[in-house]
Protein backbone atom coordinates (compact mmCIF):
# COMPACT_ATOMS: atom_id res chain seq x y z
CA UNK A 1 0.00 0.00 0.00
CA UNK A 2 1.49 3.32 -1.07
CA UNK A 3 0.93 6.59 0.72
CA UNK A 4 2.40 10.06 0.86
CA UNK A 5 4.35 11.44 -2.11
CA UNK A 6 7.21 13.93 -2.21
CA UNK A 7 8.28 15.14 -5.63
CA UNK A 8 12.05 15.39 -6.29
CA UNK A 9 13.82 17.72 -8.67
CA UNK A 10 15.05 14.96 -10.99
CA UNK A 11 11.52 13.79 -11.76
CA UNK A 12 11.57 10.89 -9.30
CA UNK A 13 9.24 10.60 -6.32
CA UNK A 14 9.47 9.59 -2.70
CA UNK A 15 6.64 7.66 -1.12
CA UNK A 16 6.08 5.37 1.84
CA UNK A 17 4.87 1.79 1.51
CA UNK A 18 2.87 1.05 4.65
CA UNK A 19 2.76 -2.74 4.45
CA UNK A 20 6.38 -3.13 3.38
CA UNK A 21 7.50 -0.54 5.93
CA UNK A 22 9.75 1.46 3.62
CA UNK A 23 10.54 4.94 2.39
CA UNK A 24 10.82 4.25 -1.33
CA UNK A 25 12.10 6.22 -4.31
CA UNK A 26 10.29 5.77 -7.62
CA UNK A 27 12.32 6.67 -10.70
CA UNK A 28 10.92 8.08 -13.93
CA UNK A 29 11.23 4.69 -15.64
CA UNK A 30 9.26 2.93 -12.87
CA UNK A 31 12.20 1.41 -10.99
CA UNK A 32 12.00 1.30 -7.20
CA UNK A 33 14.76 1.85 -4.65
CA UNK A 34 14.35 1.50 -0.88
CA UNK A 35 15.75 4.64 0.76
CA UNK A 36 15.06 3.63 4.37
CA UNK A 37 13.51 0.70 6.22
CA UNK A 38 10.96 2.06 8.71
CA UNK A 39 9.32 -1.16 9.82
CA UNK A 40 10.07 -4.87 9.98
CA UNK A 41 8.19 -6.66 7.20
CA UNK A 42 8.53 -10.20 8.60
CA UNK A 43 5.23 -12.08 8.44
CA UNK A 44 4.07 -12.96 11.96
CA UNK A 45 0.45 -13.98 11.70
CA UNK A 46 -1.60 -15.51 8.94
CA UNK A 47 -5.18 -16.72 8.98
CA UNK A 48 -7.53 -17.80 6.22
CA UNK A 49 -11.31 -17.40 6.42
CA UNK A 50 -12.58 -20.13 4.04
CA UNK A 51 -16.14 -18.82 3.88
CA UNK A 52 -15.06 -15.42 2.55
CA UNK A 53 -11.74 -16.28 0.90
CA UNK A 54 -10.15 -13.47 2.92
CA UNK A 55 -6.69 -13.72 4.43
CA UNK A 56 -5.61 -11.69 7.46
CA UNK A 57 -2.02 -11.05 8.47
CA UNK A 58 0.19 -8.44 10.07
CA UNK A 59 3.78 -7.26 9.99
CA UNK A 60 5.85 -6.30 13.03
CA UNK A 61 7.45 -2.92 13.55
CA UNK A 62 4.50 -0.74 12.52
CA UNK A 63 4.05 1.07 9.26
CA UNK A 64 5.02 4.48 7.85
CA UNK A 65 1.91 6.34 6.78
CA UNK A 66 3.21 9.55 5.18
CA UNK A 67 6.37 11.61 4.70
CA UNK A 68 7.41 15.20 4.12
CA UNK A 69 10.64 17.14 3.67
CA UNK A 70 11.49 19.37 6.63
CA UNK A 71 13.34 22.73 6.76
CA UNK A 72 16.60 20.89 7.55
CA UNK A 73 16.34 18.73 4.42
CA UNK A 74 15.55 15.58 6.38
CA UNK A 75 12.45 13.42 5.93
CA UNK A 76 9.75 13.32 8.61
CA UNK A 77 7.43 10.34 8.76
CA UNK A 78 4.15 9.58 10.50
CA UNK A 79 4.46 6.06 11.92
CA UNK A 80 1.07 4.42 12.54
CA UNK A 81 2.36 1.61 14.77
CA UNK A 82 1.06 -1.28 12.67
CA UNK A 83 -2.15 -2.75 11.24
CA UNK A 84 -3.78 -6.09 10.84
CA UNK A 85 -4.18 -6.56 7.09
CA UNK A 86 -6.75 -8.33 4.96
CA UNK A 87 -5.92 -9.74 1.55
CA UNK A 88 -9.13 -9.99 -0.46
CA UNK A 89 -9.24 -11.63 -3.87
CA UNK A 90 -11.58 -9.96 -6.34
CA UNK A 91 -12.23 -10.28 -10.08
CA UNK A 92 -9.67 -7.51 -10.72
CA UNK A 93 -6.95 -8.96 -8.48
CA UNK A 94 -5.90 -9.04 -4.84
CA UNK A 95 -6.92 -6.11 -2.67
CA UNK A 96 -4.81 -5.45 0.45
CA UNK A 97 -6.56 -3.39 3.11
CA UNK A 98 -5.39 -2.17 6.53
CA UNK A 99 -7.72 -2.91 9.42
CA UNK A 100 -7.54 -3.11 13.19
CA UNK A 101 -4.59 -2.51 15.48
CA UNK A 102 -1.72 -4.97 15.04
CA UNK A 103 -1.26 -7.65 17.71
CA UNK A 104 2.25 -6.38 18.51
CA UNK A 105 1.28 -2.68 18.47
CA UNK A 106 3.14 -0.48 20.96
CA UNK A 107 2.61 3.13 19.95
CA UNK A 108 2.34 5.56 17.09
CA UNK A 109 5.15 8.04 16.54
CA UNK A 110 6.82 10.70 14.42
CA UNK A 111 10.07 9.50 12.87
CA UNK A 112 13.00 11.50 11.53
CA UNK A 113 15.07 10.13 8.65
CA UNK A 114 18.40 11.97 8.50
CA UNK A 115 19.49 11.76 4.92
CA UNK A 116 22.00 13.32 2.53
CA UNK A 117 20.48 15.77 0.06
CA UNK A 118 21.30 13.43 -2.85
CA UNK A 119 19.42 10.57 -1.12
CA UNK A 120 22.52 8.39 -1.33
CA UNK A 121 23.20 8.08 2.41
CA UNK A 122 20.77 7.56 5.31
CA UNK A 123 22.60 8.62 8.47
CA UNK A 124 19.93 7.55 10.97
CA UNK A 125 16.25 6.85 11.60
CA UNK A 126 15.09 8.13 14.98
CA UNK A 127 11.85 8.58 16.89
CA UNK A 128 11.04 12.24 17.47
CA UNK A 129 7.69 11.97 19.33
CA UNK A 130 5.52 9.22 20.80
CA UNK A 131 3.24 11.60 22.73
CA UNK A 132 2.03 15.18 22.77
CA UNK A 133 0.33 17.64 25.12
CA UNK A 134 -3.41 18.18 24.83
CA UNK A 135 -5.26 21.47 25.22
CA UNK A 136 -5.65 20.91 29.00
CA UNK A 137 -1.93 20.27 29.43
CA UNK A 138 -2.14 16.49 29.79
CA UNK A 139 0.24 14.06 28.09
CA UNK A 140 -1.54 12.07 25.39
CA UNK A 141 0.06 9.19 23.48
CA UNK A 142 0.19 9.25 19.70
CA UNK A 143 -2.05 6.42 18.58
CA UNK A 144 -1.76 6.27 14.78
CA UNK A 145 -0.24 9.37 13.13
CA UNK A 146 -1.38 9.51 9.53
CA UNK A 147 -0.57 12.56 7.42
CA UNK A 148 1.55 15.72 7.84
CA UNK A 149 2.27 19.07 6.22
CA UNK A 150 4.97 21.67 6.92
CA UNK A 151 4.17 25.37 7.16
CA UNK A 152 6.59 28.07 5.97
CA UNK A 153 7.97 28.60 9.49
CA UNK A 154 9.30 25.04 9.63
CA UNK A 155 6.78 23.49 11.99
CA UNK A 156 4.38 20.78 10.94
CA UNK A 157 0.73 19.86 11.40
CA UNK A 158 -0.22 16.19 11.54
CA UNK A 159 -3.32 14.08 11.95
CA UNK A 160 -3.64 11.18 14.36
CA UNK A 161 -6.02 8.70 12.75
CA UNK A 162 -6.07 6.48 15.86
CA UNK A 163 -6.49 2.74 16.06
CA UNK A 164 -9.46 0.40 15.88
CA UNK A 165 -9.78 -2.73 18.02
CA UNK A 166 -12.44 -5.44 18.22
CA UNK A 167 -14.78 -3.53 20.54
CA UNK A 168 -13.51 0.05 20.65
CA UNK A 169 -11.57 2.70 18.76
CA UNK A 170 -9.53 5.81 19.56
CA UNK A 171 -10.87 9.36 19.48
CA UNK A 172 -8.10 11.58 18.19
CA UNK A 173 -7.28 14.94 16.63
CA UNK A 174 -4.66 17.15 14.98
CA UNK A 175 -1.25 18.12 16.41
CA UNK A 176 1.36 20.79 15.70
CA UNK A 177 5.03 20.01 16.30
CA UNK A 178 8.56 21.32 15.88
CA UNK A 179 11.41 19.35 14.33
CA UNK A 180 13.79 19.76 17.30
CA UNK A 181 11.68 17.51 19.55
CA UNK A 182 10.73 20.35 21.91
CA UNK A 183 7.05 20.87 21.09
CA UNK A 184 4.16 18.61 20.13
CA UNK A 185 0.71 19.92 21.02
CA UNK A 186 -2.78 18.73 20.16
CA UNK A 187 -4.64 21.70 18.69
CA UNK A 188 -7.88 20.12 17.41
CA UNK A 189 -9.94 17.58 19.38
CA UNK A 190 -12.09 15.58 18.92
CA UNK A 191 -12.25 14.40 15.33
CA UNK A 192 -13.55 11.20 13.77
CA UNK A 193 -10.48 9.39 12.37
CA UNK A 194 -8.75 12.42 10.80
CA UNK A 195 -6.63 11.55 7.79
CA UNK A 196 -5.52 13.99 5.06
CA UNK A 197 -4.18 17.42 6.01
CA UNK A 198 -3.01 20.39 3.96
CA UNK A 199 -2.55 24.15 3.86
CA UNK A 200 -3.89 26.74 1.45
CA UNK A 201 -1.27 28.25 -0.89
CA UNK A 202 -0.96 31.32 1.36
CA UNK A 203 -0.75 29.17 4.50
CA UNK A 204 -3.70 30.90 6.15
CA UNK A 205 -6.14 27.97 6.06
CA UNK A 206 -5.70 24.41 7.35
CA UNK A 207 -7.73 21.64 5.74
CA UNK A 208 -8.46 18.31 7.47
CA UNK A 209 -10.22 15.25 6.03
CA UNK A 210 -12.11 12.71 8.15
CA UNK A 211 -12.14 9.21 6.72
CA UNK A 212 -15.41 7.53 7.84
CA UNK A 213 -17.57 10.66 7.54
CA UNK A 214 -16.16 11.75 4.18
CA UNK A 215 -15.94 15.33 5.40
CA UNK A 216 -13.48 18.18 4.84
CA UNK A 217 -13.10 20.86 7.53
CA UNK A 218 -11.31 24.19 7.25
CA UNK A 219 -9.60 26.14 10.05
CA UNK A 220 -8.23 29.68 10.00
CA UNK A 221 -4.55 29.78 10.97
CA UNK A 222 -3.70 32.65 13.33
CA UNK A 223 0.05 31.96 13.62
CA UNK A 224 2.31 28.88 13.44
CA UNK A 225 0.62 26.16 15.49
CA UNK A 226 -2.24 28.45 16.54
CA UNK A 227 -5.77 28.46 15.10
CA UNK A 228 -8.46 31.11 15.37
CA UNK A 229 -10.68 28.34 16.79
CA UNK A 230 -10.45 24.58 17.24
CA UNK A 231 -13.98 24.40 15.84
CA UNK A 232 -13.65 24.09 12.11
CA UNK A 233 -16.10 24.95 9.37
CA UNK A 234 -17.52 22.06 7.37
CA UNK A 235 -16.37 22.71 3.81
CA UNK A 236 -17.66 19.61 2.02
CA UNK A 237 -19.31 16.28 2.69
CA UNK A 238 -18.89 13.41 0.22
CA UNK A 239 -21.87 11.63 -1.35
CA UNK A 240 -23.01 8.31 0.09
CA UNK A 241 -20.58 5.46 -0.42
CA UNK A 242 -17.35 7.47 -0.17
CA UNK A 243 -14.68 8.09 2.45
CA UNK A 244 -11.66 10.40 2.38
CA UNK A 245 -7.94 9.67 2.63
CA UNK A 246 -4.98 12.03 2.04
CA UNK A 247 -5.13 15.35 0.21
CA UNK A 248 -3.16 18.00 -1.65
CA UNK A 249 -3.96 21.58 -2.63
CA UNK A 250 -3.54 22.68 -6.25
CA UNK A 251 -2.46 26.06 -7.61
CA UNK A 252 -6.02 27.37 -7.75
CA UNK A 253 -6.49 26.52 -4.09
CA UNK A 254 -8.77 23.54 -4.72
CA UNK A 255 -8.58 20.77 -2.14
CA UNK A 256 -7.83 17.52 -3.99
CA UNK A 257 -8.81 14.60 -1.78
CA UNK A 258 -8.10 10.93 -2.41
CA UNK A 259 -11.51 9.27 -2.29
CA UNK A 260 -12.22 5.70 -1.23
CA UNK A 261 -15.27 3.70 -2.20
CA UNK A 262 -17.90 3.54 -4.90
CA UNK A 263 -21.00 5.62 -5.50
CA UNK A 264 -22.68 8.11 -7.79
CA UNK A 265 -19.37 9.67 -8.90
CA UNK A 266 -17.69 6.38 -9.84
CA UNK A 267 -15.30 3.88 -8.29
CA UNK A 268 -12.49 5.54 -6.33
CA UNK A 269 -10.75 8.72 -7.37
CA UNK A 270 -9.84 12.30 -6.50
CA UNK A 271 -12.52 14.73 -5.32
CA UNK A 272 -11.58 18.28 -6.29
CA UNK A 273 -13.30 20.61 -3.85
CA UNK A 274 -13.63 24.38 -4.24
CA UNK A 275 -11.99 26.37 -1.46
CA UNK A 276 -14.89 28.86 -1.27
CA UNK A 277 -17.25 26.17 -0.01
CA UNK A 278 -19.42 26.12 -3.13
CA UNK A 279 -19.01 22.39 -3.60
CA UNK A 280 -17.32 19.96 -5.94
CA UNK A 281 -15.24 21.32 -8.81
CA UNK A 282 -14.79 17.90 -10.43
CA UNK A 283 -14.15 14.22 -9.75
CA UNK A 284 -11.34 12.23 -11.33
CA UNK A 285 -12.34 8.56 -11.35
CA UNK A 286 -9.45 6.10 -11.02
CA UNK A 287 -11.53 2.89 -10.86
CA UNK A 288 -9.46 1.85 -7.84
CA UNK A 289 -11.59 1.49 -4.70
CA UNK A 290 -8.58 2.30 -2.51
CA UNK A 291 -7.24 5.56 -4.01
CA UNK A 292 -5.10 7.04 -1.26
CA UNK A 293 -3.04 10.10 -2.25
CA UNK A 294 -2.04 12.74 -4.80
CA UNK A 295 0.85 15.14 -5.43
CA UNK A 296 1.94 17.40 -8.29
CA UNK A 297 5.06 17.48 -10.46
CA UNK A 298 6.30 17.80 -14.01
CA UNK A 299 6.45 20.95 -16.12
CA UNK A 300 4.64 23.81 -14.34
CA UNK A 301 3.45 21.20 -11.81
CA UNK A 302 0.74 20.06 -14.21
CA UNK A 303 1.32 16.33 -13.68
CA UNK A 304 -0.74 14.74 -10.93
CA UNK A 305 0.66 11.55 -9.39
CA UNK A 306 -1.92 9.35 -7.69
CA UNK A 307 -1.45 6.25 -5.52
CA UNK A 308 -3.82 3.38 -6.24
CA UNK A 309 -3.30 1.25 -3.16
CA UNK A 310 -5.90 -1.36 -4.03
CA UNK A 311 -3.90 -2.44 -7.08
CA UNK A 312 -0.49 -1.28 -5.83
CA UNK A 313 0.07 1.23 -8.63
CA UNK A 314 1.38 4.77 -8.98
CA UNK A 315 -0.21 6.58 -11.94
CA UNK A 316 0.21 9.96 -13.59
CA UNK A 317 -2.33 12.22 -15.27
CA UNK A 318 -2.48 15.79 -16.57
CA UNK A 319 -4.11 18.25 -14.15
CA UNK A 320 -6.42 21.06 -15.25
CA UNK A 321 -4.22 23.73 -13.61
CA UNK A 322 -0.82 24.15 -12.01
CA UNK A 323 -0.23 22.23 -8.82
CA UNK A 324 1.10 23.74 -5.61
CA UNK A 325 4.67 23.23 -4.35
CA UNK A 326 4.90 22.18 -0.71
CA UNK A 327 7.31 23.97 1.61
CA UNK A 328 10.95 22.73 1.59
CA UNK A 329 10.59 20.26 -1.31
CA UNK A 330 13.48 21.99 -3.05
CA UNK A 331 15.92 20.96 -0.30
CA UNK A 332 16.23 17.42 -1.64
CA UNK A 333 18.64 17.34 -4.57
CA UNK A 334 19.05 13.71 -5.66
CA UNK A 335 22.08 12.77 -7.74
CA UNK A 336 21.37 12.88 -11.45
CA UNK A 337 22.20 9.47 -12.88
CA UNK A 338 22.48 8.54 -16.54
CA UNK A 339 20.02 5.67 -16.24
CA UNK A 340 17.14 7.78 -14.87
Amino acid sequence: VFQNLDRLNDGSLLLVEIKRGTLTRVYKDGRLSVVAQLGNFNLNYFHVFPESKHKSFYFTGGGPNSSAVGPDGNIYVTQNGGFMWSSIRTSSGVFNAPGSQAIDYKTGSIQKVEISSDLELVNSVSTLYTAGIDIAGNVVPLRGPNDLVFDSSGGFWFTDHGKVRERDRDVTGVFYAKIDGSFCKEVIFPLNSPNGIGLSPDGKVLYVAETPTGRIYKYQVKSPGVLESERGRLLYSAPEGYMFDSLAVDGEGNICVATLGKGSLGKGGISVIKADGSGLHSFLETKDFFTTNICFGGKELRDAYVTLSGSGKLVRTQWHCKGHRCNFEELLRPAMKSNL
